[in-house]
């Protein structure tokens, strides 16, 4: 039995405040800045396998090397609330929270509710190691 002294409108707000809670007003989560603002160094290029990616949880960035000696790189947070992607299943980024799946080859989100891709990450090789973010 609802309470008489509650009105719809109630209710709706009360119900609506849950739904606005797990809401984000910028697409690119809770962090400042979701990808590097100075070099990163992410180690041995040899840790990426061709046609594979790595997950760099510390650095915030996924590493994904389509060929020998090409890498492209995109932040590891979540674009819905901000949350640091997990584990990686091949080439598909994990978000723990609540449940957005991304394609690191690309940052596409395959499944939401995150609908924005992934930040994209500058990474460069220096000799055998690899370095994100901007040039320093």
């Amino acid at each position: 039995m609802t309470d008489p002294n509650v009105t719809h409108t109630r209710r709706v707000r009360r119900r609506g405040l849950g739904v606005a809670a797990c809401s984000t007003e910028s697409k690119l989560g809770h962090a400042r800045t979701p990808t590097p603002t100075a070099p990163e160094p992410l180690g041995a290029a040899s840790e990426v396998p061709v046609g594979g990616a790595k997950l760099y949880r510390e650095q915030r960035v996924i590493v994904y090397c389509p060929a020998k000696g090409e890498y492209k790189g995109f932040s590891a947070q979540c674009t819905h609330a901000g949350c640091l992607l997990e584990k990686l299943e091949g080439t598909i980024g994990d978000c723990p929270c609540h449940g957005s799946r991304f394609d690191v080859t690309t940052g596409e989100a395959v499944h939401g509710p995150a609908t924005v891709p992934l930040p994209k990450v500058p990474v460069t090789l220096e000799g055998d190691n690899l370095v994100a973010g901007p040039k320093a």
